[in-house]
């Protein structure tokens, strides 16, 4: 940054006073690294540029000559000393928090890697989400090597102390950078951070002690489980290195569409179909329930899309122990196609009606609202 542009006050930069001690400013700095780190902040495309700036106002003020002469002096001072900053000899910004945190800086690993996590899908209908059920999944994994039993040696043959880290599993190398020599920290690429090799390899896996296979494992959907809920099998997943734990199973339940409901949380709404007569007149009706056909009760007068609620005729809850509710919906059915004889007694029923009988409960604007409340729901 500061060789196109007029660079930063390092005080400023670091957010630190001119008065800070060495632990002061070496602090400041690996908080600011920190939050510019690429695993944490992996969608600021400055944030390469801010920590160039941050390790430049670093390498100024942690060195007393240069902090002095830019105390006196400004940038102007540091220039005309022959100072100038230079991150080429850093093919990446990872190379560049490397050689001042080493390998296991900030979220470098020191040792052997746990296991990756795996994803399954299953598929139950509404009925199976509401009972529960139990069911079988099948997913490649990697697993421990049963061959060697996970060591990586083939087996009667000795696990020996690693030549190249002397069993430390971690190796140091000295970098000349602009900043002087700085040790770098990084997992020993022979034992992989175990800091113990096999004399002989196991032919099965090759050293690794893992092997790929496919697993079937029983998962039991509990009841009420809701569309795109996951469920997690903590060490189910893939099998760490040696000496490292095994990720996490997450099976993701998607809970088919049944045509009869509309699933609202632990709530389900139908529709029930009534001819126009028996909506005026009031009827025993039997509607579709999740466990079978149940009977409802439509009052005299129930007018187009009012709603008749069941109570705990819904789905299961997985949080409040009861049971939601099924709310009906009646949609009133006009007659059409008329004989001659249904239409004669409808005009005689439409001549003997009266104020008092088409008299609603419920305002024009109430209508309105529920009819808009209706479509958005």
């Amino acid at each position: 940054m500061s060789t196109t542009s007029t660079p930063r006050d390092p005080y400023e930069v670091l957010g630190v006073e001119r008065s800070a001690s060495e632990a002061q400013i070496k602090k400041a700095f690996r908080g600011l690294a920190r939050e510019l780190h690429p695993d944490v902040n992996a969608h600021d495309p400055d944030a390469e540029e801010k920590f160039k700036e941050a390790a430049e106002a670093y390498e100024i003020l942690s060195d007393a000559e240069r902090r002095a002469t830019y105390d006196r002096y400004g940038h102007e001072g540091l220039r005309s000393g022959g100072y100038a900053p230079n991150f080429d000899g850093f093919s990446s910004i990872g190379d560049l928090f490397d050689a001042f945190f080493g390998g296991g800086g900030f979220g470098g690993r020191s040792g052997p890697a746990p296991g990756a996590d795996v994803a399954v899908a299953v598929e139950v209908d509404l009925l199976e989400a509401a009972h529960g059920v139990k069911m079988e999944v099948s997913y490649e994994a990697v697993d421990r090597c049963e061959h060697c039993h996970g060591n990586g040696a083939e087996p009667g043959t000795p696990i020996e102390t690693c030549e190249r880290c002397g069993g430390a599993g971690q190796l140091q190398a000295a970098t000349r950078t602009p900043f002087g020599q700085m040790v770098r920290t990084m997992v020993c690429d022979v034992c992989q951070g175990d800091g113990r090799v096999p004399k002989e390899p196991c032919r099965e896996c090759r050293g690794r002690g893992r092997r790929a296979r496919t697993r079937k494992l029983e998962v039991e959907i509990p009841a009420g489980i809701s569309d795109g809920q996951r469920i997690r099998l903590t060490g189910r997943g893939h099998a760490g290195e040696v000496g490292a734990s095994a990720g996490d199973l997450y099976v993701l339940v998607r809970v088919g569409e049944d045509e009869r409901f509309v699933r609202e949380g632990d709530h389900l709404i139908t529709a029930l179909d009534v001819a126009a007569p028996l909506a005026a007149l009031g009827a025993t009706l039997e509607v579709s329930a999740l466990e079978g056909d149940v009977s409802v009760e439509v009052p005299a007068g129930t007018q187009p899309g009012d709603a008749i609620t069941l109570r705990g005729q819904g789905m299961p809850s997985l949080t409040r122990g009861r049971r939601g509710d099924l709310r009906v919906v009646v949609n009133v059915v006009i007659p059409r196609r008329l004989s001659d004889e249904q239409r004669g007694l409808l005009e005689h029923l439409n001549e003997t009606l009266t104020a008092e009988n088409l008299r609603s409960e419920e305002s024009l604007f109430g209508k309105l609202r529920r009819a808009l409340g209706s479509q958005t729901a």
